[in-house]
């Protein structure tokens, strides 16, 4: 279809489902406010005005520690005192190797030498002294942060053993990751980790994630095994590649498929006493490009107003009654703000609706 759609009030006619105990909240991703000309510091002020409960911050490795015996936490520390006196609990991702937000990858050059070599997984033995790092890193960032009672979890690693986006196809051995949480757990032993993973919502998705995944399981599988939260990347709609003035998009918002798996980590949840959240529910577009695009008068196909509400309400409808979910967090805000300074507030409204009518 066309990528660029016209602005429609359709978000307006969706119910909502109710919430129950499920909490609601965002992720912040500095970097991209900034990519997308917001004032960081302006951005995190403005989304913490709004009434939800959790929110997802991140540690990025390469800006605390940008040159030896630096370690800068000025910025995080500044987020995370933001967030407290809003009053809202806190998931802290520690990172170190993959953290949410393009590029994923914030890892200190002076660690690694020579980039990681692609088709390969990181293990232990391929890359001791990464691994050292990475759980200094750990330590000495919770040692710091774990007496903030605001910080309900921490993440660990982002999807954490797939590939790293389409850029490269490198991964993090679950020996590795094994590692890193007993580092994370003997820092902090009382407080949950939280591990996400990407549930594919297409056959098609879903067979090219089990080809790259499937000798150790993908990152569902592995947080199922070893967090005590486990967390489920949601985006039912996206882009595959521009054709000229049109772009071909897979939607799997009605696949049963990914309706089917959802069931069955719900199912299992309740079995196991463990908790899920959705660690990223789609609310931003995600076009065959790396920004999501800003057109002027429009809104970009694979993620409009509507199908935030709907996401969720998919979400919270397959969650019963076999378990509830601990939270949805909404993928995208940095985008709303950027959109209703651009003269569409639908985004910002129609996530003020949920928080409203949940």
């Amino acid at each position: 279809m066309r990528p660029a759609q016209p602005l429609t009030a359709a978000w307006q006619d969706i119910p909502v489902v109710l919430r129950g105990i499920t909490s609601l909240g965002v992720s912040f991703r500095p970097l991209q406010a900034g990519a997308l000309g917001l004032d960081p510091h302006e951005a995190l002020q403005t989304l913490l005005g709004y009434p939800f409960q959790v929110i997802r911050l991140g540690a990025y490795w390469n800006r605390i520690e940008p040159s030896v015996g630096a370690f800068l936490t000025g910025e995080l520390d500044r987020q995370l005192d933001a967030a407290e006196q809003a009053g809202k609990q806190i998931i802290l991702c520690v990172g170190p190797i993959k953290t949410f937000g393009y590029p994923e990858f914030f890892v200190p050059a002076r660690y690694l030498g020579q980039p990681l070599p692609e088709h390969m997984r990181i293990t232990p033995a391929t890359h001791p002294a990464l691994l050292a790092a990475a759980t200094d890193f750990i330590a000495r960032l919770v040692e710091r942060y774990k007496q903030r009672q605001g910080i309900i979890a921490w993440q660990l690693e982002h999807e954490a053993v797939d590939p790293l986006g389409v850029e490269h196809s490198w991964r993090l051995d679950h020996t590795f990751v094994e590692q890193e949480v007993a580092a994370l757990r003997a820092s902090d032993p009382g407080r949950p980790i939280m591990m996400n993973g990407f549930l594919p919502t297409s056959s098609l998705v879903g067979l090219t994630q089990w080809r790259a995944t499937h000798d150790q399981g993908d990152s569902l599988a592995v947080s199922q095994r070893l967090a005590d939260i486990v967390g489920i990347d949601y985006y039912p709609r996206h882009a595959l590649l521009r054709l000229g003035a049109r772009t071909l998009y897979l939607d799997g918002s009605a696949s049963r498929l990914a309706q089917r798996r959802l069931r069955n980590i719900f199912v299992w949840a309740e079995a196991h006493g463990r908790q899920v959240m959705i660690a990223e529910g789609q609310a931003e577009p995600w076009e065959a490009v790396t920004t999501p695009p800003n057109p002027a008068g429009q809104r970009m196909a694979s993620c409009l107003p509507e199908h935030i509400i709907a996401s969720y309400n998919t979400c919270m409808r397959l969650s019963h009654p076999q378990a509830l979910l601990s939270a949805y967090l909404f993928w995208g805000a940095e985008y709303w703000l950027l959109r209703a300074g651009s003269g569409d507030p639908g985004y910002l409204q129609a996530f003020a609706r949920v928080l409203e009518e949940a």
